[in-house]
């Protein structure tokens, strides 16, 4: 978690998966990133999990996310 102004940031690199592919959650000031790439026959081939505490002053409320060209997840989350 990275702070930057007046925001929080979590960056992480799901690259190898479609943006269909990728949930992201928050629950009890925590976000999770679950990501997994199914094969053709039905198979889980690839998976990422990675969850992370927000620093206590966060707004939860204002979770946002983006995925850039290159395959990098940002997620925003305001400071009180």
């Amino acid at each position: 978690v990275r702070a930057q102004g007046d925001i929080y940031q979590v960056v992480a690199d799901v690259s190898q998966f479609e943006p269909p592919d990728i949930v992201v959650t928050t629950s009890n000031c925590y976000v999770a990133i679950q990501a997994e790439k199914v094969a053709d026959d039905g198979t889980i081939c690839d998976t990422f999990t990675h969850k992370c505490q927000l620093p206590e002053d966060t707004d939860p409320l204002s979770v946002s996310c983006t995925l850039t060209e290159a395959g990098t997840l940002v997620i925003t989350v305001r400071r009180r």
